[in-house]
């Protein structure tokens, strides 16, 4: 099959994609300036491009984008990181994940998709546009630890239903007589300590 967009990754696809991006959007809601520690030097904007680097090009990881985002000078572009050796770091966009969190994705996902359905509103063909934020995944979970059923390594000892042995102990605490030398105590029972 022949597609008239360029392969995932390449420089000429993220400049297709590039224009897209609602840069102004997301530094207006996520671009806050911390109130105490050092000022951040890269834009939530660019932090969400390096994201998006995550998905378009063929990394598997982002220690593998990270390692991988100064020797690729059309992924820097594309993330509008003007220095080659400072860009962000793993721990940077872990916390650009927390600070935007799970509803500001969708909030950006929104700003995308809207202008995709208005367009295709006008489309005379259009049956339905499926939105899968929301679905999960397919996938079988963990396919490589299948749980089966185990053979005991020794024959049970009876034939009959195994049941857990009740502790045998006294619910009361009892006490015992002692006696202690010398004269009369007026106390009945009394506990020595040695």
């Amino acid at each position: 099959m022949n597609s008239a967009l360029p392969l995932t990754g390449t420089a000429q696809f993220l400049t297709l994609v590039d224009p897209y991006v609602p840069d102004d959007f997301i530094n207006q809601h996520w671009n806050q300036r911390p109130s105490r520690g050092p000022h951040r030097v890269l834009s939530a904007a660019q932090l969400w491009r390096v994201h998006l680097l995550a998905v378009l090009t063929p990394t598997h990881s982002f220690n593998q984008l990270v390692a991988l985002l100064p020797e690729q000078r059309g992924w820097r572009e594309f993330a509008r990181l003007s220095h080659r050796h400072r860009g962000p770091d793993v721990r940077m966009l872990g916390e650009f994940r927390t600070r935007i969190g799970v509803m500001g994705f969708r909030a950006i996902n929104d700003q995308l998709r809207l202008p995709f359905i208005e367009q295709a509103a006008g489309w005379s063909h259009a049956v339905a546009l499926v939105d899968a934020t929301d679905l999960p995944a397919s996938c079988g979970g963990f396919k490589k630890k299948k749980l089966k059923a185990t053979r005991p390594r020794a024959p049970r000892w009876e034939a009959a239903r195994s049941r857990p042995g009740k502790a045998v102990g006294l619910l009361a605490t009892r006490s015992t007589r002692c006696g202690c030398g010398g004269g009369n105590t007026f106390l009945r029972w009394c506990s020595c300590p040695w």
